[in-house]
């Protein structure tokens, strides 16, 4: 079968020679100022040197709160400035594509939020950039797999302690969906995370989906289909599940256990701290992500500074960025037409090799 690569690091030349890596951040949104606070405040080793946005203003308003930092509202600006080592890119989707090419072209190293790109075709596109320039630059922000919950599962399957692994079964719940959300960005966007955790975490392609419609809940927006119930069958024999539900109303939820031929392991329960007063016991929910993944995006983006220092790239590659569009494909068509439908994959690049 075939593996999902899962640690691969290609050494080149040293990407700087200064001690501390400039980088460009494209997108300015949530995710963006989210991670342009985190390279300021939490990382070592790297500062936000220039950021990009349509919104000039918005643009604007981010880099004044950055000593050094020059706003943009064109990435392909941005990558041309001198003061520009590397490139952190939380756009939307569909502008990614470009974003990243150009970056190839300059030979700069990228972190790229997910998706790679919005569908297979044009994240093959960019797997074949990268195949011609003949090394990795990008790695591709499936930040799960920095989480310290889902690293200890990883690690306990790796041991063979539990067994082959046979069923895997996921919960993804948030408290609201966004106002602009359909319902295939329930696949696009939310389980993406499952679709990589799935390949991480069972070293398996996965080879077909299915997406049930259960009743649409009356707290979803009209015409929303929510929640929804995937199914993966991988390569390995494997079947895993996954419950969508993006407007569960009481917070954010991300679990997984995996049901292996001598155990089963469990992650996400969330219980760190349970209260007992006034005759209730309970804890809190985590309302949000950024929440829910703090630790998991402080980890990654320090991961990823301290690589690209040494010249190397390391975590989830383009080729996995594609993967997760090609099974996102997949189960948009069988959410929007019904049945199993079969994940196909391009024939994987030498450079994606395990």
């Amino acid at each position: 079968m075939t593996r999902p690569d899962t640690t691969t690091s290609d050494t080149t030349t040293p990407t700087t020679t200064s001690d501390t890596l400039r980088v460009a951040v494209i997108g300015t949104g949530k995710m963006g100022a989210d991670h342009v606070r985190r390279l300021q405040e939490v990382i070592s080793g790297a500062r936000v040197s220039a950021v990009v946005d349509v919104d000039a203003e918005r643009a604007k308003a981010v880099a004044a709160r950055v000593d050094g930092c020059t706003p943009y509202t064109d990435p392909a600006t941005a990558l041309t400035a001198d003061d520009v080592d590397a490139v952190l890119v939380a756009s939307p989707g569909p502008a990614h594509e470009a974003t990243l090419l150009a970056a190839l072209e300059r030979d700069l190293p990228v972190l790229c939020e997910k998706p790679l790109t919005p569908d297979a075709a044009s994240a093959l596109r960019v797997v074949d950039a990268e195949r011609a320039l003949g090394r990795r630059r990008i790695q591709v922000g499936f930040m799960r797999r920095y989480d310290q919950e889902y690293v200890r599962l990883k690690a306990l399957l790796n041991t063979g302690q539990l067994g082959r692994p046979l069923l895997l079964h996921n919960r993804h719940r948030n408290a609201a969906s966004p106002p602009f959300f359909t319902s295939s960005m329930l696949i696009s966007d939310s389980v993406a995370h499952e679709t990589d955790v799935t390949r991480w975490l069972l070293g398996q392609e996965i080879r077909a989906v299915t997406v049930l419609r259960p009743t649409a809940s009356s707290s979803a927006p009209e015409g929303l289909q929510d929640p929804q119930f995937v199914v993966f069958e991988t390569d390995g024999g494997a079947v895993v599940d996954v419950e969508i539900f993006v407007n569960c109303g009481f917070g954010y939820q991300v679990q997984a256990e995996v049901v292996c031929e001598r155990g089963t392991a469990r992650i996400g329960d969330g219980h760190a701290m349970v209260t007992n007063m006034a005759g209730r016991w309970g804890g809190t929910i985590t309302q949000d992500f950024t929440d829910r993944f703090a630790d998991a995006y402080d980890r990654e983006l320090q991961a990823w500074a301290d690589a690209t220092r040494r010249g190397e790239v390391t975590g989830p590659s383009v080729w996995d960025g594609y993967a997760a569009a090609a099974v996102c494909e997949a189960g948009v068509r069988s959410l929007e037409d019904g049945g199993r439908v079969e994940v196909q994959l391009a024939e994987r690049p030498e450079l994606y090799a395990t």
